[in-house]
């Protein structure tokens, strides 16, 4: 797949986050068109666009509702008649067994450090989890707290105030769930300045994680199934 699109689907950090895409396609089949499909932080509308081309009916959601960045990208790829835009609440999602997928990235640990309080990474699992129809899945690709590394580069460059979610929480934040698969990805992508050496620091990545331990990595990627 070309750089673009990816860049379209995911947004920043491309080499890292973009295995968030095939991890997914091979356990959730999107091709038959007739899933009912809700994103969450969606504030580009990467992950809307890549559900809503199989012709899948999707709401692309932020909270407050995606912008007109949001709009372009999914007219580009001719995807506007599957997506409708809504402001949403990952803390009350106003839907209950609705959805055959619902998709985040990145907002878990937002929304945690936003309200100062841990108990709001299992609320919005619960939350994301209420809204699903039985049997449907969420996908699911969020930050890790990482290494003590990760923590002072965040603390001084990036978004110190982030609650970021810990290897030994998922679990426990995910028990609402029936199953849950997931892996861990990313060292050095994060520390890039800019689009250009995040990808070139993630090149070398996908060459050495595999070695690391998992919880040196910085990226959680899974599927969590009701």
């Amino acid at each position: 797949m070309d750089i673009d699109r990816k860049r379209d689907f995911i947004g920043w950090d491309i080499e890292n986050w973009f295995k968030a895409i095939p991890y997914w396609e091979k356990r959730v089949s999107l091709e038959e068109g007739d899933k009912k499909c809700l994103e969450l932080g969606a504030s580009n509308g990467g992950l809307s666009l890549w559900m809503a081309r199989y012709n899948n009916e999707v709401i692309c959601s932020d909270l407050t509702k995606p912008g007109r960045e949001a709009l372009n990208i999914h007219a580009k790829y001719d995807c506007s008649k599957n997506i409708r835009y809504e402001a949403v609440d990952a803390t009350n999602i106003p839907y209950k067994e609705q959805f055959d997928i619902v998709a985040f990235k990145s907002i878990v640990g937002g929304i945690a450090g936003f309200y100062r309080d841990n108990s709001y990474k299992y609320k919005t699992l619960h939350e994301m989890y209420e809204a699903l129809k039985p049997g449907g899945k969420l996908l699911f690709a969020e930050n890790l707290k990482g290494t003590g590394f990760h923590i002072l580069l965040r603390k001084y460059f990036g978004t110190k105030d982030w609650n970021y979610l810990r290897l030994d929480e998922i679990k426990s934040v995910f028990a609402d769930f029936k199953q849950v698969s997931y892996t861990t990805v990313g060292f050095f992508g994060c520390l890039g300045r800019n689009e250009k050496q995040r990808n070139f620091l993630g090149k070398i990545d996908t060459l050495i994680e595999k070695i690391m331990p998992k919880s040196f990595h910085y990226i959680v990627i899974g599927v969590a199934e009701k």
